[in-house]
């Protein structure tokens, strides 16, 4: 579609299309073709990321129908876009973070590990920091289509001869964040995957036997020692006599 000359302020002839239709755009974002792909739950996540995506495509139809071009098309802005799926990423591994210790704290519970060796095994801030970044390191084609798109979007609300490149950039966009959903989903399951060694240690804690050998041995010893005092065939420390000599008196 060629773009027509437009009065400031106007576009009459585009209003119907200024704004892309970006459901099937976002394609399995908006539309899952089946059961996500990882094991970590992170379908309330996806659709408040298309909700978000929705809003601003709603506002952005809502000031073309008003004929104002150049609020429609920052209201699809680079800024709206990453923020929203930002939020999305923040999420999902925060999610996993938690299912992680989750694990690590129902394992503990199995083999009663003492609390501080808990304390050791639960994820660390710069652990959790490192999830979330692996898990959005699969949007980085996402933000080269928003850095793409920044420019076109600011010639186009100036220049109408720029609005087809800016529609083309917002389908490249919306692209661009199915896949990543995807990479997304992929790095959770592979982020959780990763800890199952730490879980199965903890799972697998017992706790060590030498010191209640030794405990033992040294009750057992000592009970054998008092017992051939009493009987008479040891001398009786002075410490122990009156003890001594209260329990013969019983006899």
């Amino acid at each position: 579609m060629s773009a027509p000359d437009l009065a400031p302020g106007q576009a009459p002839e585009l209003v119907p299309e200024l704004v892309p239709e970006l459901g099937p755009l976002l394609g399995r974002v908006a539309v899952p073709e089946g059961p996500a792909s990882g094991l970590v739950p992170l379908d309330d996540i996806r659709l408040t990321l298309v909700s978000e995506l929705f809003d601003l495509a709603w506002a952005a139809r809502e000031f073309a129908a008003s004929g104002d071009v150049a609020s429609a098309i920052q209201s699809l802005n680079r800024q709206g876009w990453l923020a929203a799926w930002d939020r999305a990423v923040e999420a999902a591994a925060g999610r996993v973070a938690g299912r992680i210790d989750a694990r690590l704290r129902s394992a503990a519970a199995e083999s009663r590990l003492p609390r501080k060796r808990l304390d050791g095994a639960l994820l660390t801030d710069d652990e959790r920091r490192g999830i979330e970044v692996r898990i959005g390191i699969g949007g980085a084609s996402l933000i080269e289509a928003l850095d793409t798109m920044e420019p076109l979007a600011r010639r186009a609300a100036r220049d109408p001869a720029g609005v087809e490149a800016w529609r083309a950039a917002i389908a490249g966009v919306a692209r661009r964040t199915d896949s990543a959903w995807a990479a997304l989903e992929q790095a959770a399951a592979r982020e959780e995957a990763a800890w199952q060694e730490d879980v199965v240690q903890v799972r697998g804690w017992r706790r060590p036997r030498l010191p209640l050998w030794i405990i033992t041995l040294g009750v057992v010893a000592l009970a054998l020692w008092l017992g051939l005092v009493l009987g008479g065939f040891l001398t009786v420390p002075g410490f122990l006599r009156p003890f001594a000599e209260w329990w013969w008196a019983l006899g």
